[in-house]
């Protein structure tokens, strides 16, 4: 099992996962390369791909940024996914513990992600892995 950088080439994979990660969203794929290019461009964002036996399993995206709540670096999941075929077999848990090592080598004082709320399994895994729950999420479309 191994994380390694995305690259312009991963682009596909991504893309694929990015819509089943959204379900309910309608993607334009242009407009979607547009950011993943910007995201792989920025030295304040990561996105990885988790490999095992030489298959893509689960990719990771976020970005780190200071904040005033924890006085700090702080790194901000906002992409988790693992392929449905292979959840439940450590792949998200090796995902954060990857985004949480990239966390730590910044001096990031958090590791914060968000979750729809009828995610609740998906809350449970979080809560398992150490994460608690601290907010409620809100966003208003421009």
């Amino acid at each position: 099992m191994e994380c390694r950088n995305a690259t312009l080439a991963d682009f596909d994979t991504a893309f694929a996962w990015i819509q089943q990660l959204w379900s309910y969203r309608t993607y334009d794929r242009a407009q979607t390369e547009a950011v993943y290019r910007r995201v792989l461009a920025n030295p304040d964002s990561f996105f990885f791909l988790l490999e095992d036996q030489g298959v893509c399993r689960g990719m990771c995206h976020g970005d780190y940024f200071d904040t005033f709540w924890m006085q700090g670096p702080t790194c901000y999941v906002s992409s988790l996914f693992v392929d449905p075929a292979f959840r439940g077999q450590g792949y998200g848990a090796a995902l954060l513990r990857h985004a949480e090592q990239l966390a730590q080598a910044r001096d990031c004082r958090a590791l914060i992600l968000d979750s729809g709320l009828p995610r609740v399994a998906a809350h449970q895994f979080y809560e398992h892995i150490g994460f608690e729950k601290s907010c409620y999420g809100f966003e208003k479309p421009l």
